[in-house]
């Protein structure tokens, strides 16, 4: 049974929404950054950066202090505002590419995600855990929503579109192209509609967000041992999710891209990959795999298909069905020696959208010396990974819709 529950959103004002909505803060360069922040004096980067105020760098609880007074002040300037009532809010991204996003922001349960309610599909690293908690107990609110996804629901897809028809109090393209639209929901009968249809639901998924959802899980541990007035209806027991249905979730690959050969020439790697694989050269024409456990190679000009000879390998669990696990267990780690993909500078990431060219762009550039590519896995792979209490290997999946900062607020 999973709990959500409305909450008064702290929100820009509908002028100047597109001015401070912001892509999560590592996902621009610096010199982005710069940018936004010298010509646009409402971007949420403002209070995620503090130190640019005085330009310098702070780090730590120092930085922390200074993201609640910046948050503080674009409070007391009005450019965010609280709602009065707790509402649910309704969501839509429609992105560049014209695919659609409809979904309700609200707050989840911290007690789902410990009942395994809200299920897991990624590890996530205690150092980061640690750090967005302490950030939580310092500023006091969090501006992103966790991306969860749920079984396909005609009713509260019907809510959905009823909602829809009447006015959006937000309506805003961001330079990336991507229009959002957002609806305020505080009508106690639809309110309680929605809440009764999830309710039904016994199990809900994290899609994205790992890190952000086992920080709040924590700071709820942590508040809760501290309070001897507990009675589970504190902010703490929550935190802000956006939930979408399944069919809305769009899931693409991460390709991979190696720096160099572990030591081996280019002919002892190919007869190391025909092990395990049925190699074609396909030349200059770039390949894209069609079907799973399928890649695509790039190595030294030329492009290659591997085929897996499935003889040679087990599928004991959902796991190991998983495209990023395969290509992890027979080549990256046996025959090129990379065996932390989190840490090891030796891989990095290049996520589906961009095409097989970017991988031989990057290849021929000389940076890195062979690059993979794969299929996307799909929404049941991740359930059923998530199910049988396994975890998928880091970058297996880019997911859509990609979120914005500081459209809704939660405060706790």
């Amino acid at each position: 049974m999973a709990k959500i529950i409305p909450f008064k959103a702290v929100r820009p004002t509908r002028a100047i929404v597109g001015l401070v909505a912001a892509r999560p803060y590592q996902s621009y360069t610096i010199d982005e950054r710069e940018s936004r922040m010298d010509y646009n004096p409402y971007s949420f980067l403002h209070i995620v950066n503090p130190g640019y105020k005085y330009a310098q760098e702070v780090k730590g609880k120092e930085r922390y202090k200074l993201v609640r007074n910046r948050y503080d002040e674009f409070k007391e300037d009005g450019v965010f505002v609280q709602d009065e009532k707790p509402s649910f809010y309704v969501y839509k991204i429609v992105n560049r590419y014209g695919q659609e996003f409809n979904g309700i922001i609200a707050a989840t349960s911290a007690e789902d995600y410990e009942r395994d309610v809200i299920k897991k599909h990624e590890d996530t690293l205690a150092k980061r855990e640690q750090t967005f908690k302490t950030y939580l107990e310092t500023v006091g609110f969090n501006a992103e929503p966790v991306l969860l996804t749920y079984p396909d629901n005609a009713i509260i897809a019907d809510i959905i579109k009823d909602i829809q028809k009447g006015y959006a109090e937000f309506e805003f393209t961001m330079t990336y192209r991507d229009t959002h639209y957002l609806w305020k929901v505080d009508d106690e009968s639809i309110l309680t509609k929605i809440q009764d249809q999830f309710k039904q639901m016994e199990t809900i998924y994290i899609a994205d967000g790992h890190h952000r959802s086992s920080s709040s899980y924590l700071f709820y541990k942590n508040q809760k041992e501290k309070n001897p007035n507990h009675n589970g209806r504190e902010s703490y027991n929550f935190f802000m999710s956006y939930l979408i249905p399944e069919s809305d979730l769009v899931i693409h690959e991460f390709n991979r891209l190696i720096k160099d050969l572990n030591g081996l020439t280019k002919e002892e790697f190919l007869i190391k990959l025909d092990e395990n694989y049925r190699i074609e050269n396909r030349g200059l024409m770039p390949y894209t795999p069609s079907k799973p456990h399928h890649f695509s190679m790039y190595l030294d000009g030329e492009f290659y298909s591997l085929y897996l000879r499935k003889a040679n390998y087990q599928f004991n669990t959902a796991l190991d069905e998983l495209d990023a696990q395969l290509l992890y267990k027979t080549i990256l780690l046996p025959i090129l020696g990379i065996k932390n993909l989190r840490s090891d500078n030796r891989i990095e990431y290049v996520n589906g959208q961009h095409e097989m060219i970017t991988i031989k762009s990057s290849v021929d550039s000389g940076k890195f010396k062979v690059g993979f590519g794969m299929c996307p896995s799909n929404v049941n792979q991740m359930k059923q990974i998530a199910d049988e209490g396994l975890k998928m290997p880091p970058k297996s999946t880019y997911i859509l819709p990609k979120l914005r900062s500081a459209i809704t607020i939660y405060e706790y």
